[in-house]
């Protein structure tokens, strides 16, 4: 399973985020929420009603909401994605 970046292509955090696996070497699914009606419920239920992007969800389904870099980076290396 690959991870799964819910975006928007408006928002700052969400193309901060997806540089952030780039620079790391991650491939991830990019899914634009205002394009994808059922992205937006999923989005929705893994944050309490908020429609927070970026949310990213991980191979062994924990997520982030809006991660800044340095927990983005300590979420992949503990997941063993990067060292």
């Amino acid at each position: 399973m690959t991870i799964k970046v819910y975006s928007t292509t408006w928002c700052g955090d969400c193309v901060r985020s997806k540089r952030t696996l780039d620079q790391h070497g991650v491939p991830y699914e990019d899914i634009n929420i205002e394009s994808d009606p059922a992205s937006v419920e999923l989005v929705k239920k893994i944050n309490r009603g908020a429609r927070s992007v970026p949310t990213i969800v991980f191979p062994d389904q924990s997520t982030l909401t809006e991660p800044n870099n340095r927990e983005l980076v300590d979420k992949l290396k503990e997941l063993g994605l990067i060292h």
